[in-house]
């Protein structure tokens, strides 16, 4: 192999090019080398989202939320960073958790969809509300193929954000200090509730309902100033120590754990102005590991589910299930409420109509024409 050789051009004097001209060749040669170092360094810099769940820090909830958001920067090739932060970190509230990724101060937020019924009345729709849809893979049906994820996301980009995609998270359930073998043996009873259409639909049947944050139902029980209460699924009520408190769990008909709440979706909702600036295949990365992530969350939760009702037993918590008849008695009462929550502006009602025309649907069957005579608002 011949040896590098650099061939001199000859000036006019036949005179080697002076040191002074080589060394500011060489040097813009490295200048050049660096900036294209440089650029190649910058077009694989990683973005990182901040994002803050609902979910407290040491919940099965936030574990794996923690664990999925640090797979991020593995699956993106180091282009994609997800930050996550437990309930309370950046944003103090819920009200504040939604202007935070408004505004950008946060990137994302993992909240339970729900919790915007004040702000986007459509929301009430995009998680279960009494006596409708009861199934997960319903609502995955409708999300995924029959265009309510479309329609989501033209709704929350009025507001600024970008709806990535639903979370699949439990059932709600109801712990009681008295048996409740039916919705009769409801009535009179002081229980807490989500507040908005699940509680209109329970007041319907002599209950008293009462709006209290997570962390206030374990002393309101244990006092004595309720009676019963609603919270999310047996794993993480055993975890708050709700079997110490109350000796009953009620439970919908088989098959169905709760006829108020059987399907409590949370979602991932990110700053439009983030989502815009992201490549379309990191776009696609996150849409697709949020429909793997769905099914691990729901999965797992079922699994501690099984796992929780077990020790609710070996404690002596006795389970009871309302009937059929209770559900559709319960359903009949929701109907006019449905509609009246579906009627508080147009976008609410797009969606509302989506479910109704499922529902009704053979394949369905929750409801027909003769359920929905006289029905004001219809």
């Amino acid at each position: 192999m011949k040896p590098n050789t650099i061939t001199w051009t000859t000036c006019d004097q036949a005179e080697a090019p002076p040191r002074r001209s080589f060394l500011k060749t060489a040097a813009l040669g490295l200048s050049m080398a660096g900036a294209l170092m440089l650029g190649s360094g910058q077009a694989q810099a990683a973005t990182t989202w901040k994002i803050q769940s609902v979910w407290d820090a040491g919940t099965v909830g936030y574990d794996l939320f923690e664990e999925w958001c640090q797979s991020i920067e593995e699956k993106s090739g180091g282009e994609l960073i997800f930050k996550p932060f437990p309930a309370k970190a950046v944003a103090a509230d819920n009200n504040a958790l939604f202007d935070a990724v408004r505004n950008g101060v946060l990137q994302g937020m993992n909240p339970f969809t729900l919790y915007w019924s004040g702000k986007i009345p459509a929301s009430v729709f995009l998680s279960s509300y009494p006596a409708g849809p009861d199934q997960p893979h319903q609502w995955d049906t409708m999300f995924y193929s029959m265009g309510m994820l479309e329609k989501t996301r033209e709704i929350y980009e009025k507001f600024g954000l970008f709806y990535v995609g639903p979370i699949q998270h439990d059932a709600n359930i109801i712990h009681s200090k008295q048996p409740v073998n039916s919705l009769a043996d409801l009535k009179g009873m002081k229980i807490r509730v989500p507040g908005g259409m699940v509680a209109e639909v329970f007041q319907q049947f002599g209950v008293s309902t009462v709006s209290l944050p997570g962390s206030d139902i374990f002393p309101a029980l244990e006092k004595g100033t309720i009676d019963a209460a609603d919270y999310v699924g047996p794993a993480v009520n055993w975890e708050l120590g709700f079997s110490q408190v109350t000796d009953y769990i009620l439970f919908g008909p088989p098959g169905v754990m709760s006829i108020y709440q059987p399907v409590d979706l949370m979602d991932l909702t990110v700053n439009l102005r983030a989502w815009n600036a992201l490549d379309p295949k990191l776009q696609q990365l996150v849409e697709d590991e949020v429909r793997n992530y769905s099914q691990k969350h729901y999965l797992t939760i079922q699994k501690r589910n099984i796992e929780a009702m077990e020790k609710f037993k070996e404690s002596g918590d006795t389970v009871s299930r309302l009937s059929q008849e209770d559900l559709q008695e319960f359903r009949r009462a929701a109907i006019p409420i449905w509609y009246k929550w579906a009627n508080k502006d147009e976008d609410a009602r797009a969606i509302f109509d989506m479910q109704l025309e499922y529902m009704m649907n053979d394949t369905v069957g929750y409801i027909d024409e003769s359920d929905l005579e006289g029905v004001e608002g219809k």
